[in-house]
């Protein structure tokens, strides 16, 4: 494993097991065995190298998504939206960063590579689901796919911050995955 590669490793175990903000140069390189200047050896900063440890993130969630089991168009989009948000509350830590504008480097092309990716094929899953659906002719199943997307992102971010857990109508995010669900895809 090169050192750049270790520095993300490394960086990615730390955000797991001590969440987004003890992400810090400092405290990488210390979990690396490393001096407190090598992470700049190999990145031009904090946001550089947390944008690569959000790519991972992407990455993992993308796989998923690769490993969706056979179905008609809908059982498989709805197999994805389950693994978005079964990825959320597993690894809430890296579900944060993904999404946090402030640390990561959102133009960073690793990241828009995978963060588009994940996108795409999401959005493919979605099209092919609503293929023959009564959208308003000329509706971009793209925006139908994003629409999707912030409602399972938002559920997830309530659920994991407390704005939902524990509310005496929503006994699990399972449940409330199912309302949203049966919203979009009747």
């Amino acid at each position: 494993m090169s050192a750049r590669q270790r520095l993300i490793s490394t960086a990615a175990d730390l955000l797991t097991g001590s969440g987004v903000e003890a992400v810090t140069l400092r405290g990488i390189a210390k979990a690396a065995g490393v001096s407190h200047g090598a992470p700049l050896r190999h990145f031009s900063g904090r946001a550089e190298l947390l944008s690569a440890v959000a790519t991972l993130g992407f990455t993992q969630l993308l796989e998923r998504g690769a490993q969706l089991p056979d179905g008609t168009p809908r059982e498989r989009v709805t197999a994805a939206c389950h693994a978005y948000v079964d990825f959320a509350m597993k690894n809430p830590a890296m579900f944060e960063l993904m999404f946090r504008r402030d640390l990561i480097d959102p133009d960073e092309p690793g990241l828009v590579a995978a963060s588009s990716a994940v996108f795409d094929t999401f959005a493919e899953l979605v099209r092919l689901d609503r293929a023959n659906d009564r959208l308003r002719p000329g509706t971009d199943p793209r925006l139908v796919a994003a629409s999707l997307w912030a409602a399972l992102h938002g559920l997830a971010q309530l659920w994991l911050w407390g704005g939902l857990a524990g509310a005496s109508f929503a006994p699990s995010p399972e449940s409330a995955l199912a309302v949203t669900l049966d919203a979009y895809l009747g």
